[in-house]
């Protein structure tokens, strides 16, 4: 598939079949996410894999308030935990004042959502979780940043037409 049907394909799955996904797949879409570039090549994150009972419960993490009702049938998340920085990217953050980690952390989970579309895979990136339940579940006291579902979406589940600003609302060309 060529990058731009890939970029047409891709988009945030909200009805998940519940079959698990083999460990290649996963596996594939982490390395994706390995290669993604960071300021410095810090890679200032740790992503942990939940499936099974974890999965489940980390899904239940996730819901509240009506939100994310569709997290029960996913079969795996991928947790994105913020790490330290390099000394040399910590460094160039003070002096930039630019948050590098939240900026890598979207990449890689960029690339981490496109593998899995190239896969079959499908994905939602999700930025609504009880960050306190997740840190204790994990067993963790650094930010958690984003959790990303993955799975097969569900016999049937459309591919949508994208919704997006039209180029001239987005971006001008300046000389």
């Amino acid at each position: 598939m060529d990058f731009e049907a890939l970029l047409n394909i891709r988009q945030s799955c909200r009805s998940f079949s519940g079959q698990p996904l083999p460990h290649d797949e996963i596996e594939a879409c982490l390395e994706a996410a390995r290669l993604a570039p960071s300021a410095c090549n810090a890679q200032p994150y740790h992503l942990t894999v939940c499936t099974g009972a974890l999965g489940e419960q980390v899904g239940a993490c996730t819901r509240g308030m009506g939100m994310n009702k569709f997290t029960e049938q996913v079969p795996c998340f991928v947790v994105f935990v913020e790490q330290s920085y390099n000394m040399t990217a910590a460094m160039g953050s003070r002096v930039k004042a630019q948050d590098y980690r939240s900026v890598d952390i979207g990449i890689a989970a960029a690339q981490l959502t496109l593998a899995a579309a190239a896969r079959g895979v499908a994905s939602c990136i999700l930025g609504w979780f009880d960050e306190k339940k997740l840190q204790a579940l994990l067993g963790t006291k650094e930010r958690i940043r984003l959790v990303v579902a993955l799975g097969y979406a569900s016999e049937g589940y459309p591919v949508r037409p994208k919704k997006r600003k039209s180029m001239s609302e987005l971006a001008d060309f300046r000389e």
